[in-house]
């Protein structure tokens, strides 16, 4: 049988001009974004400089990771233990989990089928909680129609953040994805759009935003040496009553990243011919669904889902064991337990999570996978037909009492 030989889980190199700035900050020692020589500007600095101006945000802030960046953000706009914040069923740990580190409460919104937040159940929980602050996840990269949950929002008084650790270099109408709420949060980890191992943005419009996540970020009133963060004036009614909550990026990760920020669009267009070969290997498979592209959506196309409407969870794992005893590594969202990096809202207990059926109908069958730019388009075009050979199989045979080996 065709199998895959592949790795779904190594990315490209990080590029040479990274690789010889890292060095450089290697060989002088000063690591720390606010240890720097008389006239030198730091890289963190320069990077946040940098990519406000790519995603056309005023105001930048380099943090150690996309859940630094959340949790930051929502300190930003005050949540305070014991509040309740909004936040779609889908998405991954690190979302409810930036909630419960300030000691507020998860609240989950249903998933549409199309795999974004159900506009409808938003407004429900909203009215339901008397939330302010909604922490929108992009999950996998699925955006939902912007202008009309922004309309919503506004008319519910809900404050939003985004999360677009999956859409970094996306866009909605021309409108870089974390540009519609009042906080966008990004991350670098190594399996998103641009690579530091671990690290994460904060972009606002809102210059007191913005000062008080730079004075939470651990600024030790060095904020005059920020590129892309208010005047001083700002900080001063605020500098004596933020915590510092230290969680700075460094100047490593950001001499690492500078020079990814100007390959994001190659990037996009890459992923975007692998998600299209994808879509052409498995349309018409009987049995599976893909998932539609809005028109106004600007995507990434970094992973790819698909849905298997319908199917009992035993025949599901059948169909996973059989994709990888070939060589393709797939995620289920609908697996009792967590699996490496996946789980789902129903496993974080400490959120106290109510049951959403309409959620659980669409994890029940929802499949993942990377894609990683180390593919070429004729190993996607095998991915696909080994996917859909075992779908078909699946569907027509016995179920196998076997535990499919889910990657990480």
């Amino acid at each position: 049988m065709e199998r895959f030989t592949g790795s779904f889980t190594q990315q490209e190199p990080i590029p040479e001009a990274g690789i010889e700035a890292a060095m450089a900050v290697l060989r002088h020692g000063r690591l720390h974004r606010y240890n720097t020589a008389p006239g030198e500007v730091a890289e963190t600095a320069l990077l946040e400089e940098e990519f406000a101006a790519y995603t056309g945000a005023k105001y930048c802030l380099g943090l150690a990771s996309g859940g630094a960046a959340m949790a930051c953000a929502m300190r930003a706009l005050q949540v305070r233990p014991g509040d309740p914040v909004l936040s779609n069923a889908f998405t991954l740990a690190p979302v409810p989990g930036s909630i419960a580190s300030l000691g507020a409460r998860p609240v989950f919104v249903e998933v549409t089928e199309d795999l974004t937040i159900d506009l409808a159940h938003l407004e429900a929980q909203a009215k339901a909680t008397g939330a302010r602050v909604l922490l929108l996840s992009h999950m996998r990269g699925h955006v939902c129609d912007m202008d009309a949950l922004m309309a919503l929002c506004d008319r519910l008084g809900l404050r939003v953040i985004e999360d677009c650790a999956h859409t970094m270099g996306a866009s909605w109408r021309g409108v870089a994805s974390g540009r519609h709420g009042a906080i966008g949060c990004y991350s670098t980890q190594t399996y998103k759009h641009m690579n530091s191992g671990e690290g994460g943005f904060l972009v606002t419009d809102d210059a007191e935003l913005a000062a008080r996540a730079v004075l939470l970020s651990g600024s030790y009133m060095l904020f005059s040496r920020h590129l892309a963060a208010p005047g001083p004036e700002v900080f001063e009614s605020l500098k004596l009553d933020v915590p510092n909550v230290s969680s700075r990026m460094d100047n490593l990760r950001a001499a690492i990243l500078r020079p990814q920020i100007g390959i994001l669009d190659d990037r996009r267009a890459r992923w975007r011919a692998l998600y299209q070969a994808m879509e052409a290997g498995l349309a018409g498979v009987a049995g599976v669904r893909l998932i539609p592209r809005p028109q106004h959506e600007d995507y990434m196309g970094s992973s790819f889902q698909f849905l298997l409407p319908g199917w009992e969870a035993a025949r599901v794992v059948s169909f996973l064991a059989g994709a990888a005893a070939r060589g393709v590594e797939l995620k289920w969202f609908g697996a009792d337990t967590p699996q490496g990096f996946t789980s789902r809202y129903a496993h974080w207990r400490y959120a106290a999570p109510e049951v959403l059926e309409q959620t659980d109908r669409v994890l029940a069958g929802l499949i993942d996978m990377r894609l990683p730019l180390t593919f070429m388009p004729d190993d996607v075009a095998q991915i696909a037909r080994i996917i859909g050979k075992e779908v078909v199989t699946a569907a027509a045979g016995a179920v196998a009492p076997v535990a499919a080996p889910l990657a990480d």
